[in-house]
């Protein structure tokens, strides 16, 4: 499977802007993708993932502290994922890595994810 990122830039605070992560190659080992960043000097924290569910819907999770703000999706016709980010804060400054995970497996956690993409910069002045 590879990913590939795109959608990052500089917005002021308050703006929006959507992340892309589409995926390639063996996509059939996807059962669901998820939305990491690291700020410079931080630990890579968790932001949303979405799990695939056929028969129930997808479901999705959020970190706390953009719960209301972002939203992640997917079109499964293109194999990607998005995440709409609004209201964005300086504290959002941070590469956003997308990452594809396994079945069965919790994630809201990095160990979930067999792939990750390349990273895309958001930057968010104030």
């Amino acid at each position: 499977v590879q990913l590939q990122a795109s959608g990052g830039g500089l917005v002021q605070a308050g703006g929006s802007l959507r992340l892309s992560c589409a995926a390639s190659g063996r996509t059939f080992s996807i059962y669901g993708m998820g939305w990491f960043r690291q700020a410079p000097g931080k630990e890579r924290e968790f932001v949303a993932a979405i799990e695939w569910n056929e028969w129930k819907g997808d479901s999705a999770y959020y970190a706390d502290y953009v719960k209301g703000r972002f939203t992640i999706s997917r079109d499964n016709a293109k194999n990607t994922a998005y995440l709409q980010m609004n209201s964005l804060k300086p504290e959002d400054t941070a590469v956003y890595y997308c990452g594809a995970g396994g079945r069965w497996v919790d994630l809201t956690q990095l160990a979930a994810y067999h792939t990750w993409g390349q990273g895309t910069q958001l930057t968010v002045s104030s």
